[in-house]
């Protein structure tokens, strides 16, 4: 009969291995649909709203041109969605609440403490201007500098108070009590019509340089003949020293509707409409806008000759309204590729996707150790059945040893076709077990020889000896 140990069966240990296989496979799918789904998130459009007002405004209008090419682009990078306000300062306070990623902003106003410049939409310039006065008019009574505009009615074209506080400055400036001038606001859309039934002494237009509105302004007011005056800043220098958002500037002569319109250059000041970004908007996503902006500006030229005015932001430090880092680095040509924004991230997968696989290996190896050491207990196992056939007096007993000794077979080679054991290991086992064969069958056939009573009487006297 057999001692009872019973035979290890590698079927725990096959087991035991698809578990580690079926975790390393899940780990590394993990880890690439990890790095598929960043790489998704990364380059997929990125919608930004955009803040500008008012309605009707060539801001507006500018801003929604835009928004149709940046949506219509194959492989774009960054959308835009348009949130229309009251005006610059409404469109400040949209962003400094957060409900929006960029606004166009006036440089002469507050600027939101959360505010990045991205690019300069435009440059605006002041126009002041008189009508040209009917009939003969004492030359004292003439009106050709702003000293003289005490007393008198101002038109100012546009409803925002922006444009009241500017020429408020500018009047105060020359001396000049804004209590003792009578201003009087019309839209800006409306100007001609609301000039050719305002009588007033002198105008004032806040825009580009060739405006429509402000020529169609000059225009209405000299209906009757004659040319404007222009009023010259003179000062200009002085206000853009005391005041960081303005600038001092020229009209062009025949700038504004016709070739002596004005006659000679005219001194004034000047001040930008920014387009800007909150602060903590990435700067991917903030760079990305900036070389889409500045790479569709021509296509649209045609149609919105203000889009070719759009510049790059002051990049220095001491700038009025500090530049965001993700615009400077495209101006600056620094500008990260994918692989530098997400280099780390992908290293740190690598090296994860790496910790798995050693931690895989070292349990494989920990399998194969115990693997290993089972093939070594069953070895030792198959030299004592050798010697229990040897001694065997009954073929059954034979019979169990072989039918044992074939499981054991079965999990040597298991273990061999894993790695468990070498080839030299393995042929160590055959010699044994091929004198385990050896030996069974030879006792088999000594059993068999022999006459019953001397097989009963042998195992009962095997039985005393070992009792």
């Amino acid at each position: 009969m057999t001692d009872g140990s019973a035979s290890i069966s590698p079927k725990p240990l096959r087991s035991a291995k698809r578990r580690l296989m079926f975790v390393l496979i899940a780990g590394a799918l993990a880890i690439v649909g990890a790095l598929i789904a960043g790489y998704y998130f990364a380059v997929r459009p990125v919608t930004l709203k955009i803040a500008v007002g008012p309605a009707n405004s060539d801001d507006l209008k500018v801003v929604q041109a835009l928004a149709q090419a940046f949506n219509n682009q194959q492989h774009t990078q960054v959308k835009l969605r348009p949130v229309q306000t009251d005006g610059a300062t409404a469109s400040a306070k949209t962003l400094a609440d957060g409900k929006a990623d960029l606004a166009i902003i006036r440089g002469d106003l507050e600027v939101p403490k959360n505010a990045q410049a991205v690019a300069t939409l435009r440059k605006n310039v002041v126009v002041m201007w008189v009508p040209p006065a009917k009939g003969k008019v004492r030359k004292s009574a003439r009106i050709t500098k702003i000293a003289q505009l005490a007393g008198r009615k101002i038109g100012v074209v546009g409803r925002t108070p922006a444009n009241v506080n500017l020429l408020k400055l500018i009047l105060t400036q020359y001396g000049v009590d804004p209590m003792k001038v009578e201003i009087v606001q019309f839209p800006a859309n409306e100007a001609p019509d609301a000039i050719k039934n305002l009588k007033a002494d002198a105008y004032l237009a806040v825009g580009p340089a060739n405006s429509k509105l402000t020529i169609d302004a000059i225009t209405a007011s000299t209906k009757d003949g004659g040319e404007p005056t222009f009023l010259a800043i003179d000062a200009s220098e002085a206000i853009a020293q005391n005041h960081p958002a303005y600038e001092a500037a020229e009209i062009p002569a025949g700038s504004l509707g016709s070739a002596d319109r004005p006659d000679d250059e005219v001194k004034t000041i000047s001040f930008s409409h920014h387009i800007v970004a909150r602060k903590g908007l990435s700067d991917a996503t903030v760079a990305a806008f900036t070389r889409q902006l500045f790479a569709i500006r021509q296509s649209l030229k045609n149609d919105f000759p203000l889009a070719a005015k759009i510049e790059t932001p002051d990049t220095d430090k001491d700038a009025t309204i500090p530049v965001h880092p993700g615009a400077a680095a495209f101006v600056d040509g620094e500008e990260k590729t994918f692989l530098d924004r997400y280099s780390d991230y992908i290293w740190w997968s690598l090296m994860a996707f790496s910790a798995m696989g050693s931690a895989g290996a070292w349990f494989a190896g920990y399998l194969k150790q115990d693997e290993r050491n089972t093939n070594t207990s069953q070895r030792e196992r198959l030299l004592e059945m050798l010697k229990a056939a040897r001694q065997s007096d009954s073929t059954d007993e034979l019979d169990q040893l072989q039918a044992e000794a074939d499981d054991i077979l079965r999990h040597t080679l298991d273990c061999f076709e894993h790695g468990a054991i070498e080839e030299g290991t393995l042929t160590a086992f055959n010699i044994a077990l091929e004198q385990f064969h050896n030996a069974v069958a030879d006792r088999k056939a000594l059993l068999l020889s022999m006459p019953q009573n001397l097989q009963r009487t042998a195992s009962q006297f095997r039985a005393a000896g070992t009792a």
